[in-house]
């Protein structure tokens, strides 16, 4: 079913400089529609009335489209994360208060045009995958109305999919932002720790907790996240995003990239999931990617440490004094969880954070060689009736390929990757090291156009891939020299975590020199406009962190530049100062340096 408006941000975008609406009209239609749905599916605690959307309307007048990012762009709130004036629940009535200020984020977005149209519904307390633990109703999915909506930010991922706001924010420790975002068709970003601030959200683990976007589609959480991702000083846990991560990053990921594939897949004997995650391999294989299969035991075992470890006692510090003082004011199955706590020792904690860190150990090595890892989103979907008949087992099972993520400091994005036989979306994650968001975001996106599906909302994905190359936390470098594989200055890669990617040709257009002076020997190579040859070179790849030390460390008349490859690609590489060619011998028809130097033997 296509949905009214197009609220994608360039569509709406477009409808705002064309004339064709308004933020005033579109928002009071909005609202008019919400609260004809909310029956129905719980999505909203609080719907904004006319008088409180007033103030957010009147600051766009006299402004335009082409003055704000997200001009009368409408989005919802998580109803654990601040609105000024509006109360905050944690979907628990006994808990709730007024802050006179909005969290940062929120913030962020209103200085930015976006317009707040309600706070959504939740698990209590963010404790929980389903969106059936609220006093304020349960949260169906968007498509079947067996299955719930996921959690906990039920609410949140309800109001893209029903096509009520153009994003949503919502939170995640433990999955609460990716497994309702592949139960309802929408790309779930959980942006790496302290990427977003958390300035003015109730915690659930204050040192886990990440705020997400819901979005129809990668490009659009990539969109938000350039906006958004800032240090923030009223936030302790706050990190400034790296270069390598910004806006630009965003782009067509280049062939050649390594995805990681769980040995140990589970699916809960679900009869449709291998073969849909199976599809999904064979697409990223068809966007050049090169399937690594991984040890998935230490991962496995850092998820469950987050329940049954101290972590909840983390949880507690936020609800334990009301658990305490006002017993039913807590739902059953959250105080069940929770009241595990107060039992918890010190001595349990050291020894737990010990366990994660040798975990987090084993895992990042299996990461250092990998650009992500690809996980279904859930085993298996698991229907309402089932969570009435088993609450905690079935959650549970929701988790299994999300509880670590926080826990190890990864990044993820959930992303559309299917449809079973019911009609009930399906999906998987993507994730990798931190501050490599705005790359699993462009995977996310090649992904999209390779399966093709319908978005949330039923409009078409733009035809036109990102014209720029995908960024992620790795520097390519050309080099034709002394560092070559094997040659006296490579240690100087390798000592810096540097990989051979590949060993190939320049374009023709070069001339290779062999410089006066050394040991060691180096050469200099030139790009020419007549008489050019293709000159031996390999690309490196080394930690972008890397290689502002390695380039201050690189002797004149060498220095770094844009090397063009056989193939047409620019990368950076040596390149040498015309000075640096007096008293230099040409040696341009060896075809490279190795060659020059066996002739010297």
């Amino acid at each position: 079913m296509q949905h009214e408006f197009d609220l994608r941000l360039d569509a709406l975008k477009a409808a705002y400089l064309a004339g064709s609406t308004t933020p005033r009209q579109l928002i009071t239609a909005l609202r008019e529609q919400a609260a004809a749905l909310n029956p129905e599916f719980n999505l909203l605690i609080h719907l904004l009335t006319e008088a409180e959307l007033e103030p957010y309307l009147a600051a766009l007048d006299g402004k335009s489209a082409k003055d704000l990012p997200l001009y009368g762009v409408p989005f919802a709130i998580k109803d654990n994360i601040d609105l000024a004036g509006i109360p905050t629940t944690a979907a628990c009535p006994a808990f709730a208060y007024t802050p006179e200020q909005s969290a940062t984020i929120v913030e962020q977005l209103i200085a930015l045009g976006a317009v707040p149209l309600g706070k959504t519904n939740l698990d209590q307390f963010a404790t929980g995958l389903n969106g059936t633990r609220s006093p304020y109703g349960e949260c169906r999915n968007s498509v079947h109305p067996d299955y719930p909506s996921g959690g906990s930010s039920a609410g949140s991922s309800l109001a893209v999919a029903l096509g009520l706001a153009s994003f949503a924010l919502g939170t995640d420790t433990a999955g609460s932002g990716r497994v309702p975002a592949a139960l309802n068709n929408l790309i779930g970003l959980k942006a790496s720790k302290g990427l977003i601030s958390t300035a003015g959200v109730v915690p659930a683990c204050r040192t886990l907790d990440c705020v997400t976007f819901f979005t129809a589609t990668a490009r659009e959480a990539s969109q938000l996240l350039a906006l958004t991702a800032k240090l923030d000083p009223h936030d302790e846990y706050s990190r400034a995003n790296p270069q390598w991560n910004d806006g630009g990053a965003f782009g067509t990921v280049r062939p050649g990239f390594r995805f990681g594939v769980p040995k140990q897949l589970e699916f809960l004997g679900c009869a449709e999931s291998p073969a849909l995650f199976a599809a999904t391999v064979e697409h990223l294989q068809a966007l050049g990617g090169e399937a690594v299969e991984i040890d998935f035991a230490p991962f496995l075992e850092a998820a469950r440490l987050l329940y049954e470890g101290p972590w909840v006692a983390e949880r507690y510090s936020v609800a334990g004094e009301l658990i305490e003082a006002q017993p039913d004011a807590v739902l059953p199955v959250i105080k069940a969880v929770l009241e595990q706590a107060p039992g918890t020792s010190a001595v349990q904690l050291f020894r737990a954070q010990y366990r994660l860190q040798a975990l987090k150990a084993l895992c990042d090595r299996i990461m250092s060689d990998l650009d992500c890892v690809l996980t279904p989103a859930y085993p298996r979907p698991v229907t309402l009736a089932e969570l009435h008949a088993e609450p905690v087992k079935r959650n549970a099972d929701l988790g299994y390929y999300t509880n670590f993520m926080n826990m190890l400091d990864y990044a993820a994005v959930a992303v559309p990757a299917g449809f079973m036989q019911n009609g009930l979306p399906w999906g998987v994650t993507l994730f990798g090291r931190a501050f490599t968001d705005q790359y699993l975001l462009s995977l996310a996106d090649g992904l999209q156009r390779q399966h093709g599906l319908p978005l949330a909302g039923g409009h078409p994905l733009e035809p036109s891939a990102p014209s720029s190359a995908a960024r992620n936390d790795r520097a390519r470098l050309v080099v034709c020299g002394a560092h070559l594989d094997g040659l006296p200055l490579n240690w100087q890669l390798k000592q810096r975590g540097a990989k051979l990617i590949q060993a190939t040709q320049s374009s023709a257009d070069y001339r290779l020199h062999a410089l006066a002076g050394g040991p060691p020997f180096r050469p200099g190579m030139v790009r020419v406009a007549e008489d050019g040859v293709a000159i031996a070179v390999e690309v490196w790849e080394l930690p972008s962190s890397e290689l502002g030390s390695f380039l201050t460390g690189i002797p004149a008349p060498l220095g770094l530049g844009k090397v063009q490859l056989a193939d047409g690609r620019w990368e950076s590489g040596f390149i040498c100062e015309p000075y640096g060619l007096e008293g230099a011998e040409d040696i341009s028809h060896f075809g490279g340096w190795r060659a020059y130097m066996q002739s010297r033997q």
